[in-house]
């Protein structure tokens, strides 16, 4: 989806802030991310100013002399608006909006910007729209009508920005409507997962930071055609598709949104129906861009963010992704074990991804021995389509199988015996 036409080429100032132990490195690498940010949104970064604090001033987060000198550098820069990479109270930036003469803003605002400029489905663009409501809603007063002057910059476009010229009651009767509609939704999602779950394979979800390379690969595996760009949330909406493994299982694979650091909270309930989807996975891929310097933090940021929507208890997979990128030894051996280094460009280690992911989907597994009635072709039917079939032997009043299945599937053959009144599954086997 291209980026929304602009008559100017906004110009930005950032602002980062140590707050008490963090260092001046650390700050500057976050700082170059928000740039990331900004450049997606459309704008450029003319400069950046990084302050030492032992904690935010509650009136400017920088304190009024920091933020004159901000004012000063603007003026000189002629920017149109200041970007502040950590999250302003609705107070500071009315009052740092005074002191500079222009907009300030944060990291969520840029962030929910550059959502609001690639969703693409309803669904896509009914979650921005409630997170960008959920944000602007607290920024109000005080605003009025002025905020429409603004429109066109950097976190006042996108879905729901004529409703900020409207009041209060309205603007909280269409939050109140998109909480409906994705809710409707969310339940026709659950009734597809249902019928894949009857039906199913295990289901395994690509999760990462933004621009990790997950819908590359994605495309590598199934042919899924998602959308790549080598830009931070060029994919917002998520495609699942069924993938056959190298062992022959069938597993139902779904790309899913990219994190970031700092991703905001309102983002994250906005989008929970489509992050459900991962919380629900019986395995996952962590993609990890392994050409980056930063990437144990972007896996730390994931991880938090898989903890807080329910998934941080789901076993991953760690595929080191842009190998064709890196010069020497892979990176992070020692803080990573395990990771499988690939490169979804070219298709490198690919194949061993997907043999570890069928290993560890097999360890979940469990064998039985099923004693099936001949008359009763359906259980025969069932078993081997949901599950590997290991031996058969055939006696003179059933077929006596040995079978591996996933629990999901273990519980629907035993719901298929007690229905039909027959004798439980055998016993759990090991693998010889």
């Amino acid at each position: 989806m291209a980026l929304i036409e602009r008559s100017f080429q906004e110009k930005i100032i950032l602002v980062g802030v140590a707050l008490g132990s963090k260092g001046y490195q650390e700050v500057n690498s976050d700082l170059d991310e928000l740039a990331l940010l900004v450049d997606t949104a459309g704008a450029t970064v003319v400069g950046r100013v990084i302050q030492q604090r032992s904690r935010p001033d509650p009136a400017t987060f920088v304190g009024i002399g920091k933020a004159e000198e901000i004012h000063r550098l603007s003026e000189e820069l002629d920017v149109d608006t200041v970007v502040f990479d950590e999250e302003l109270t609705p107070a500071q930036q009315r009052n740092l909006e005074k002191i500079f003469g222009r907009t300030a803003i944060d990291r969520t605002a840029v962030i929910l910007d550059v959502f609001a400029q690639n969703a693409s489905t309803p669904e896509g663009k009914a979650q921005v729209e409630l997170a960008l409501l959920s944000y602007r809603l607290p920024r109000l007063r005080g605003k009025g009508r002025s905020l429409s002057q603004q429109v066109g910059r950097i976190g006042t476009r996108g879905p729901g920005e004529t409703k900020l010229e409207e009041d209060r009651r309205r603007l909280l009767e269409r939050m109140s409507t998109l909480r409906r509609e994705l809710r409707e939704i969310q339940s026709t999602r659950q009734l597809q997962r249902r019928s894949r779950v009857r039906s199913r394979g295990a289901t395994v979800s690509l999760v990462g930071y933004t621009n990790a390379g997950k819908s590359t690969l994605m495309n590598v595996l199934t042919d899924a055609n998602v959308l790549t760009e080598n830009r931070l949330f060029a994919t917002l909406d998520p495609r699942t598709r069924r993938l056959a493994l190298p062992g022959g299982e069938v597993i139902t694979l779904t790309d899913t949104v990219g994190f970031i650091k700092k991703l905001p909270h309102q983002l994250i309930e906005s989008f929970k129906s489509t992050l459900e989807v991962i919380s629900e996975a019986d395995l996952l891929i962590h993609v990890v861009d392994g050409s980056s310097k930063n990437a144990i933090e972007q896996m730390a940021a994931v991880r938090e963010v898989l903890h807080e929507i329910g998934a941080g208890g789901i076993e991953e997979v760690v595929a080191l992704n842009k190998m064709d990128l890196v010069k020497g030894n892979p990176p992070f051996d020692e803080e990573i074990p395990g990771a499988i280094g690939i490169s979804a460009k070219d298709g490198t280690g690919v194949f061993d991804l997907l043999s570890e992911v069928s290993v560890r989907l097999r360890r979940r597994s469990v064998l039985r021995e099923v004693s099936v009635p001949v008359e009763h072709g359906e259980i025969l039917a069932f078993l081997h389509r949901e599950g590997e079939i290991l031996s058969e032997r055939i006696d003179e009043t059933a077929i006596n199988v040995l079978v591996r299945l996933d629990p999901a599937s273990l519980g629907l053959l035993d719901k298929m015996f007690d229905d039909l009144g027959l004798k439980g599954v055998g016993d759990e086997k090991t693998d010889q």
